[in-house]
C-alpha cells in the first residue's frame, strides 16, 4: 500500500489501482473475453493437428526433472535452419507445451525449426526455478541444434504472456558466465502480451497459487534489470487486451530503447490476449511476417 508520496492521495496497491478487484479486472485474462473456452478448445484442437501433420520429436529432456522437456518441430529437409524457441503462457501455474504445438505451423512452413518449451509450474516450484528452466532450455537448444537440423547461431526466442516474461528473463542472462556459451546465444526476441513487471500479480487472485515473495518479484521483473543488449526485439500485444497488458509492453519497450537497445512495438488490431498468437499458425500472417523479418527469413 502506498500514497505516491502525497499524504493527501488515497491508498493504492499498485500504480493507480486501489484494491484487488481493480487489479483482477486487468489481469484476469480469462474474464477479459466472453468465452475463454473458445480459445482453450482452439489451442487444444489445433495443437493436436500440428502434432499429427508436422514431423516432431516430443518430450525431449533438457534438464533433470520430468517437467523439463521440449517438443521439437524440425524445419524439414536439409540442415542449418533458423530456430524459434517458443515459451508458453498460463501465468506460470497452468498449461504445458502440448497446448501450443500449433505455433509451429507458420514457422515450419517457412523453413524455421521450432523448439517448444515445457517447464514446471507454481506452486510446485518458484518463479526463480521457472526462469532457470527457461534459460536451460535455450542453452540445450544451442548445444543440440545440430541434432534436429537447426543452426545454433540463429536462435530466436518468443513467448506468450508468462512466456513473454520468460523470454525477457532469458535476455537478462550471463550466458558466458553462467552457461559457458557465447554472449550472443539469442539473436532476436518476440515477447507477445508479456508481463515485465510482476509486482502487481502479488495483489491479484493468482497470488495464492503463485506465492511470489518480494525478493522473487525483484529478481524476476525484467524491467528492473534492463542493460545494454544488442538483441533486437519485437514487442506485440492484442489491441483488445486489458490496458495493463498494453501498458506493460509499452513501458518495457520504452525502457529497452532508453538503454540503447533496438525495439519495435506493435498492437495487433482486433486481437485479444489469446488471438494475439493465432498468427503463428499462418506463415502469411502479419505476425509471422514480422517474426520472419526479425529472423532474416524469406519464406518461399
Amino acid at each position: 500500500m502506498r500514497r505516491d508520496g502525497d499524504p493527501g492521495l488515497p491508498m493504492t496497491l499498485y500504480r493507480q489501482f486501489k484494491n484487488q478487484a481493480e487489479l483482477d479486472a486487468q489481469y484476469d485474462v480469462e474474464k477479459s473475453v466472453p468465452d475463454f473456452m473458445v480459445y482453450a478448445r482452439h489451442f487444444i484442437d489445433e495443437s493436436k493437428l500440428a502434432r499429427h501433420r508436422l514431423r516432431c520429436e516430443l518430450d525431449v529432456p533438457y534438464g533433470p526433472t520430468r517437467d523439463e522437456h521440449v517438443d521439437v518441430f524440425p524445419a524439414g529437409a536439409g540442415s542449418r535452419a533458423p530456430i524459434l524457441v517458443f515459451i508458453h503462457g498460463g501465468y506460470w501455474r497452468m498449461l504445458s507445451s502440448k497446448e501450443f504445438s500449433c505455433v509451429a505451423f507458420g514457422p515450419v512452413a517457412a523453413g524455421v525449426a521450432v523448439v517448444n518449451v515445457n517447464y514446471s509450474l507454481c506452486p510446485k516450484v518458484t518463479i526463480d526455478e521457472i526462469s532457470r528452466q527457461a534459460r536451460a532450455a535455450v542453452a540445450w537448444t544451442w548445444r543440440n541444434a545440430e541434432s534436429f537440423g537447426g543452426d545454433r547461431d540463429r536462435i530466436y526466442v518468443c513467448g506468450h504472456s508468462a512466456g513473454g516474461h520468460l523470454t525477457a528473463m532469458c535476455l537478462n542472462t550471463d550466458w558466458a558466465g553462467d552457461y559457458g556459451l557465447p554472449d550472443d546465444v539469442i539473436k532476436g526476441a518476440m515477447p507477445v502480451s508479456g508481463l515485465f513487471d510482476i509486482k502487481p500479480i502479488r495483489y491479484t487472485l493468482m497470488q495464492p497459487l503463485l506465492q511470489f515473495t518480494g525478493d522473487q518479484v525483484e529478481r524476476n521483473s525484467p524491467i528492473l534489470h534492463i542493460r545494454r543488449n544488442p538483441v533486437p526485439m519485437v514487442l506485440t500485444w492484442g489491441a483488445d487486451e486489458p490496458e495493463e497488458f498494453a501498458r506493460q509492453s509499452r513501458d518495457f519497450g520504452h525502457a529497452w530503447e532508453a538503454a540503447g537497445n533496438r525495439c519495435e512495438t506493435w498492437a495487433q488490431p482486433g486481437a485479444n490476449h489469446f488471438t494475439a498468437i493465432y498468427g503463428f499458425e499462418d506463415p502469411k500472417s502479419e505476425l509471422c511476417r514480422r517474426l520472419f523479418r526479425l529472423m532474416g527469413v524469406r519464406p518461399a
